[in-house]
């Protein structure tokens, strides 16, 4: 059982120790507001589409017909915007919370942690593609939905939620997975020279986007709206991943796939969603909360998921 817990916390140790260096270097100065700024625009409109644009060209064809995990994972990025926001948008008294609460408690950081994780738990990258390519145009696209029509908590402005879906069609992130497309569908090789210029780009967002997320942790906007903010991250952290895991153990799941069920669902809110709640006049200071919230708190809840999984034999 010591071999099982020493392998979890191998997996998921070095990932929030660099989240815990940026905390420390913003603290000391090292890393300002501005930087943090400037750092996550450059991971979200060059360095993330540059990365998930490789992890999509270099898929085989084969991968990308084999229905089977990517149509379970694109199910599961529908029903969870829909299970938590129809139930948010009776039961919470402030509405002008829902948008924040439904987008914080489904919207994981798969993009991004999907990749570091999958590579720190089981050192592939197999799976990390086509958990983006199933999960973040559905996550993203549901996002600016629910964000427009619940924006301000007043009723939804048709003329927004034109511009949100439009947003959509030019989120840099989906633009990446697409161009990637036709590059595995008709194996095009990507020339060495832009290959290896791609690579150092796409190598910065990681590591970058890690430091800035520690850098950016926020507990005081956790505690501000702290009922709402503790019941998003438990959904987002225990209550959907456990249901997921639940459905594919039945379905027969096991190995590395079921590694990438564990990152699809447990991953920590992504950072990304504060910065469209505070745009899209939605609550930014829950947004805020539930992002720092979620990143603590599944540095725990992502170990216990991998010694859960370690014991009984599903990875």
């Amino acid at each position: 059982m010591w071999d099982h817990f020493f392998f979890s916390l191998s997996a998921t140790v070095p990932v929030f120790a660099v989240m815990v260096l940026g905390h420390l270097l913003r603290r000391a100065g090292l890393l300002t507001h501005e930087f943090c700024r400037v750092s996550n625009r450059l991971v979200f409109t060059a360095a993330l589409p540059a990365m998930l644009f490789r992890q999509i060209a270099v898929l085989r064809p084969d991968q990308i017909a084999d229905g089977r995990f990517l149509l379970f994972t694109a199910a599961a990025s529908v029903l969870y915007p829909l299970l938590v926001w129809l139930p948010a948008r009776r039961l919470l008294p402030d509405k002008g919370e829902v948008g924040a609460f439904t987008q914080g408690a489904f919207r994981g950081n798969t993009a991004l942690l999907g990749a570091v994780l999958m590579e720190s738990i089981c050192g592939s990258l197999t799976y990390a593609p086509l958990i983006v390519l199933a999960g973040v145009p559905i996550s993203n696209a549901f996002s600016v939905i629910i964000l427009s029509l619940e924006a301000g908590g007043d009723r939804p402005d048709r003329a927004a939620l034109r511009r949100a879906l439009a947003g959509v069609i030019k989120n840099p992130l989906i633009i990446g997975i697409l161009l990637g497309l036709p590059f595995a569908f008709f194996r095009i090789p990507i020339p060495a020279a832009a290959d290896k210029g791609l690579a150092l780009l796409a190598n910065m967002a990681s590591p970058l986007a890690l430091l800035v997320i520690g850098a950016e942790f926020r507990a005081d906007a956790a505690v501000k709206k702290l009922r709402s903010t503790v019941c998003a991250g438990l959904i987002k952290l225990l209550l959907l991943p456990a249901l997921t895991i639940f459905a594919a153990a039945a379905l027969g799941f096991r190995g590395e796939a079921m590694v990438a069920v564990l990152v699809f669902s447990g991953t920590p809110t992504a950072v990304a969603s504060y910065i469209m709640a505070e745009n899209m006049h939605n609550d930014g200071v829950l947004a805020n909360g539930i992002v720092a919230f979620t990143t603590l708190l599944s540095a725990v809840t992502v170990t216990g998921w991998i010694f859960l999984l370690r014991v009984t034999g599903l990875i």
